[in-house]
C-alpha cells in the first residue's frame, strides 16, 4: 500500500504524517530513505519481499522527488509498491498533476495539503546547514527554531544538513570541524529519525540534542 503526504502546507502536512506514523503497529520495521541514501537495488528488494527480520515494513521516502534519476525510478515503480505487502509512504513538497494521477492510478491514499496563496511561506534550509558548517551555535539554533515554527519538516532540515556535511567532507573544508568530526555528524544523522522512532522519543528534541552535542 501507498501513502502521500504533500504540499505545501508544511505544519499540517507534518502534523498529519506524524499521526498516521503513529498509528503503525509496533512490529512493523520502520526504514527512512532520503534523496540522499537513496539506492535502487534496496528499494527493489524493498517492494519485492519482506525484510529478513520482520513480516512487514513501513517504508519512509522523503524528497526523492527533487531529483529527476529518483523521481523517474520511484514513478516506474509506483505500481509494484502498490502490490507489495509493505508500506510505502511518500513525505513530499507540492507535487504536479501527474505525479499525483501516477500515484492514484497506483491505488495510493493521497493526502494533499495545500496553503491558500496569501499565506505561503517559504523557508531556506540551507540557513541552518550554513550556520552549522560555520560553527555558529546560536544561529543555528536560532535558523532551527524559524524553521520549526513555519512547519518545515525534520526530514527536510536533516536532509540539508547531511548533504551540507558530506560536502564538507568531500571538499577537504576541515577549518571549523575536523573530519572526524563530520564523518560522526553525517553517521549520527543518517540514523538519527529511525533511532528517535525506534525509541518513541520527539525527533525535534533528538535533533536539538545533536546540535548540543556538535558544540
Amino acid at each position: 500500500m501507498i501513502y502521500l503526504f504533500s504540499g505545501d502546507d508544511a505544519k499540517n502536512k507534518i502534523i498529519n504524517y506524524e499521526k498516521f506514523i503513529k498509528t503503525l503497529p509496533s512490529e512493523i520495521e520502520i526504514l527512512s530513505i532520503n534523496r540522499n541514501n537513496f539506492d535502487r537495488m534496496q528499494v527493489q528488494s524493498l517492494y519485492s519481499g519482506s525484510g529478513l527480520f520482520f513480516a512487514k515494513s513501513a517504508i519512509i521516502f522523503s524528497g526523492v522527488f527533487d531529483y529527476e534519476e529518483t523521481r523517474e525510478f520511484v514513478l516506474e515503480k509506483l505500481s509494484l509498491m502498490g502490490e507489495s505487502e509493505n508500506l510505502f509512504i511518500f513525505l513530499e513538497s507540492k507535487l504536479n498533476k501527474p505525479i499525483l494521477d501516477a500515484f492514484k492510478k497506483a491505488r495510493a491514499e493521497v493526502n494533499i495539503f495545500e496553503l491558500p496563496k496569501e499565506k505561503k511561506e517559504k523557508f531556506d534550509n540551507f540557513l541552518v546547514a550554513n550556520a552549522f558548517a560555520n560553527k555558529d551555535k546560536l544561529n543555528t539554533w536560532i535558523y532551527f527554531r524559524q524553521a520549526m515554527d513555519v512547519g518545515v519538516g525534520m526530514e527536510e532540515i536533516i536532509g540539508v544538513l547531511f548533504w551540507k556535511i558530506k560536502d564538507m567532507i568531500l571538499r577537504k573544508n576541515f577549518s571549523k570541524f575536523k573530519e572526524g568530526e563530520l564523518k560522526d555528524f553525517a553517521s549520527r544523522i543518517s540514523y538519527l529519525l529511525p533511532e528517535a522512532r525506534k525509541e518513541s522519543r520527539d525527533a525535534e528534541s533528538a535533533f536539538e540534542q545533536f546540535l548540543l552535542e556538535a558544540f
